[in-house]
Parts: C-alpha cells; structure tokens; sequence
C-alpha cells in the first residue's frame, strides 16, 4: 500500500488535541513515525500515522483502521523491560494513531552500518534480552512475525544509553489468528524461516528462527542466506535452508545453530535461547535476571562505541579498538569517550574477558615501557664501576711484574 499523507500533516499539528507532532523520525510497517509532545503529561512520545484512508474505497479504509487498532492491541498486551511500550490509539479525524514509547535510539540495523560487526560478547546480551521480551510475548500468545536488525532498537543517549528494545509489533498476530490470502508470506525476506518461505503459518519457531538470523547477521556482517536481489531466487533459496556457516560467532555458535535449524521441531524455545546466551555471558546457572535492564557492554564493562550517537563512519569500531589495544588502562579511563557510562550492577564479564580486560592487555606496554627503561638505565649506571674496575686490575698486574723484575735482578 502506497503511504500517503493527510492534508496539513507536519510539524506542529495536533493530534487529538493532545499530542503535537514535532518531526519524522522514521517510517515502518505501513506508517511513518513522528516524534511528538503529550501536553497532557508533559512527555516525549513516538506516534505513528498510518496511511491515511483518504481516497479508499469505504472497505479498503475500514481495514486500515481495524488493522491499526488490532496493532494497538496486540503491542498493549506486552509490557517488558526489553520491548516498546504502547501507550494509546488515538482517534483523529476519523483515523486511529499509534501513541508509543520514544527511545532516542539507533536500530542494530544503522549500528552495523558504522561497525560492520560486532562482538559475540555483547551479541548474546542483545539477543538474552529480546529473546526474554519475545518469551513473555509467546507466552501471552503473541507471535513477532518482523524480527531484524532494523526492529531492535538501543539507546544511544541520555540515562538509557545502551539499552536494547525490540520494537514493531505492527504485523504481529494472536496466535491462532487466521489470515487472509494476501498474507501468505509477511516479514522481512533474509530473516525469514524457510517454512514461512515455502508458505506456512509463523509460529514461535519461526520468530526463533528470525532471532537467530538477526544475530547471525550481527556477527557475521550479512544475513545467514547472504543478500540477494531475485527476491524469488531468494525466497527458494530460504526454504532449501541453505545457510552459510558462521565463522566470527564464537560462543554463541552453538546457540545459533540450534535457533537456525532448518526443523522448526528441533528450535529451541525463545526462553532457552535466552537462557543459552546469557551463560555466555554470566556462566552456566547464572541469574538471568543479571542481565535485564541494564545497557549492553563491551567485554571492558562500559556502552559499546558503535551505541553513541556521537560515532560516525569516520571513526570504525576496529580503527578504535586497534588505538585502545596500545593504550594504557589508566589513560583509557581519563580519555575514552565511553568510559562515562558506568554500568547500573556491578558488572561480571566472562572469565576470558575479564581477562582480556583488566589483565595482562591493560599492562603490557607501561611494563615493556618500564622494563625497557630499567634495563638502558642498569647498563649506564654499570659501565663506569666497570671501566675503573679494569684499570686498577691492569695497575696491580704492571706494578707485580715490576716487582718480579726488580727481585730477578
């Protein structure tokens, strides 16, 4: 459906006489998405305009507005740390609007844009937590249906700032819902389950499947079935399940393998995927709870770089994580732009990291730098004892043969 815009719609207008739009910050699912002031509690608001049902036939436009509230529902019905949170369907000129939480954010989707990839460390704490807002969704009987690095969202300012959500309930369904035949095939075609590209209902599995994607493509840098223009070519290719192996996952291999495995019987369920990755991250038995709520880290304990919107294309995660490499552990917390964001708990990285963090990395240069020193400084301070050692030695030997000589003769 082709979106259109109402008559006068922008800056300033006012929707239900509540809420005044201030600017476009985005477009999804089937409207655009306007930062926007709730007079009535004085706060800063996402709302979301459908297309208009302007110009629709009377049937056309009473789907738009039944589909728009059913999203309301569907997204109300979810309250979680980990997921946005809607607020109200306003009614305006006839037309229903989205009212939602406002993060003042960036999508996994623009962070992989300025980083690539990013680490299986802090890929596993992004996925634990949507995989916790998505298992307290199916178990209210709500299936995502659009999981992809453009729907999960982090903070990256203010008090938040690291905080991951996943977002866009708008094609999601009640499970057990029918479907109408237009609606065959929904979602975004790289994350999707090869049992939903060859025509099958979305189901828990699938969402499983579609986590898993989004994870793969966070750390391998492309979705697991690659990029592909045919979008037919693509769709078969999905539901063969030909997947390329990830290389750079590391621990969460395991996990995201289970998550991408071509039998949606053999998934794991969204709660044991939460499960498995957070043990990546606090150890096996650990307290999952640890680690909802609170930012992402990096293995050092402070918000990732690529999570400030202060970061550009200039200045890559590797390029920085290369300068830090040869910084000292005390200079880093003076100048680094990231140290500022102390974490909420006190934070118990991976043996391994916890290692690379504050063990010998931290030391290596100021204790080469020391030795180095030590060393040109014993070898000047030792020469002259030594030199004069030599001439006295000399003197004594000169001063026996002369005696030798006096008493032969």
């Amino acid at each position: 459906m082709t979106q259109r815009s109402g008559p006068g719609i922008g800056p300033d207008y006012l929707v239900a006489g509540r809420y005044r739009l201030r600017a476009k910050i985005g477009g999804g699912g089937m409207g655009a998405v306007w930062l926007a002031h709730d007079k009535l509690l004085d706060r800063e608001v996402a709302v979301k305009q459908v297309a208009t049902t302007i110009g629709l036939d009377a049937d056309t436009a009473e789907a738009l507005r039944s589909s728009t509230i059913h999203e309301g529902r569907i997204a109300a019905q979810l309250s979680h740390l980990h997921a946005i949170a809607m607020y109200d369907v306003a009614v305006h000129s006839g037309e229903p609007w989205l009212v939602m939480e406002h993060l003042p954010s960036r999508s996994l989707a623009h962070a992989l844009t300025l980083a690539n990839t990013l680490p299986p460390f802090e890929v596993a704490q992004i996925g634990a937590q949507v995989a916790d807002a998505l298992a307290e969704a199916h178990a209210a009987g709500i299936i995502h249906r659009d999981i992809k690095p453009g729907n999960i969202l982090v903070a990256d300012r203010g008090r938040a700032l690291g905080m991951v959500k996943i977002s866009d309930f708008g094609i999601s369904r009640a499970k057990g819902e029918s479907r109408s035949e237009a609606d065959v095939i929904t979602g975004t075609p790289a994350f999707l389950a090869p049992e939903v590209a060859r025509g099958d209902d979305h189901s828990e599995a699938s969402d499983v499947f579609s986590l898993g994607a989004t994870l793969y493509t966070a750390t391998e840098g492309q979705p697991p079935f690659g990029f592909n223009t045919d979008s037919v070519r693509f769709l078969e290719k999905i539901a063969r399940a030909q997947i390329t192996p990830p290389q750079r996952s590391e621990q969460i291999t395991d996990t995201l393998l289970r998550m991408l495995e071509p039998n949606p019987a053999n998934r794991p369920g969204m709660a044991e995927v939460r499960d498995e990755l957070a043990a990546t991250i606090i150890g096996p038995g650990g307290n999952v709870a640890y680690l909802l709520g609170v930012p992402v880290r990096s293995a050092e304990g402070t918000v990732p770089m690529w999570a400030h919107r202060t970061t550009t294309y200039t200045e890559s995660r590797t390029s920085r994580a290369h300068r830090i490499k040869s910084e000292d552990s005390a200079a880093r917390q003076q100048n680094s732009p990231i140290t500022h964001a102390e974490p909420v708990v006190p934070w118990k990285a991976e043996p391994a990291a916890a290692q690379r963090s504050s063990g010998p990395r931290s030391t290596a240069t100021p204790q080469t730098a020391r030795l180095g020193t030590t060393t040109r400084t014993r070898t000047t301070s030792t020469a002259k004892p030594l030199v004069v050692a030599a001439l006295l030695l000399i003197a004594v030997l000169a001063a026996i043969a002369l005696i030798v000589v006096l008493l032969t003769t």
